[in-house]
């Protein structure tokens, strides 16, 4: 993988500021780690903040993110609720590999490419696995979201350590994967992908084991080159509207009035930090601060 590993020194690299219509990819190869609530309230943000939003779906077969919008749109009409442009993909059906992976191709290529000519941004999800669905996501991305929960289970999507020291050995399969990506759109247009790492599920305890794995983190992203973002807390409050397509931002005043624990009041101050620490293109603060 050439020199990844090697680039202690590496600059950080800065939240992007490119113009104009932007992919954000959500991806990992694991599951369990948020990606589908990630992706769903990163579109709801964009949503309330006046953006148009396509959406793309690579889990072919679960569609969490798919099934998410379709609980949404069965509101629409009966609630004033912003919906994001969704193209669904089908799974191939070519007898060889090649011609699997150049249906898949034609088909996302298609896919993306309608969707950036209405939209200022595209959310894609993947699945929690590698596909070549998930490598042509990765290589499209402007920026790349990735949540690992805050454990060495997680950890290990990124990097090995050693099991005494905890100092990393080398890079996982995944990282490498990314820096593949990452070379390849700088080959194809010239552009880089604003890679970044989102903590999820994270733990109010200040364990030794999290005092650990911060300080791993740290170090691997000097290595990499990735940025870290606080995501989301372990709260049942941002799956419990799943079945109804909502988010924490679509709740009405009555919804949220009386009923308003301080869980939501926690849940939507995490996801306002999350918003800003992006530094999406276009996306000011004072917009996403008063749309959450």
């Amino acid at each position: 993988m050439d020199d990844i590993g090697q680039n202690e020194n590496q600059t950080p690299i800065e939240p992007a500021q490119q113009a104009g219509p932007f992919v954000i990819v959500v991806g990992n190869e694991k599951g369990g780690a948020g990606k589908t609530t990630v992706s769903m309230h990163l579109i709801a943000a964009l949503l309330n903040a006046g953006k148009r939003v396509g959406a793309i779906d690579l889990d072919i077969r679960q569609s969490s993110l798919g099934n998410y919008i379709d609980h949404r749109r069965r509101w629409v009409g009966r609630r004033d609720i912003a919906m994001p442009e969704q193209i669904v993909l089908d799974a191939p059906t070519g007898h060889s590999i090649v011609d699997r992976q150049k249906e898949e191709a034609d088909a996302f290529v298609n896919a993306l490419g309608q969707l950036r000519t209405r939209n200022d941004f595209v959310v894609i999800d993947c699945p929690g696995a590698d596909s070549y669905y998930a490598r042509l996501g990765h290589a499209a991305a402007d920026m790349l979201i990735t949540p690992m929960n805050e454990s060495f289970v997680d950890f290990d999507l990124l990097a090995k350590v050693d099991p005494e020291t905890l100092t990393i050995e080398a890079p996982s399969i995944y990282a490498e994967k990314v820096w593949s990506c990452r070379k390849a759109r700088a080959q194809a247009d010239g552009g880089s992908i604003d890679w970044v790492v989102l903590r999820n599920r994270t733990s109010h305890i200040h364990a030794k084991n999290r005092q650990r794995l911060e300080a791993a983190l740290d170090e691997l992203s000097k290595r990499l080159g990735f940025r870290q973002v606080p995501g989301f807390s372990e709260r049942v409050v941002y799956r419990e509207m799943f079945p109804a397509g909502l988010t924490l931002l679509d709740l009405t005043e009555d919804e949220t009035g009386p009923g308003l624990t301080m869980s939501h009041v926690a849940a939507r101050a995490e996801l306002t930090a999350m918003i800003a620490a992006l530094g999406l293109p276009s996306l000011t603060t004072e917009a996403s601060e008063g749309s959450i």
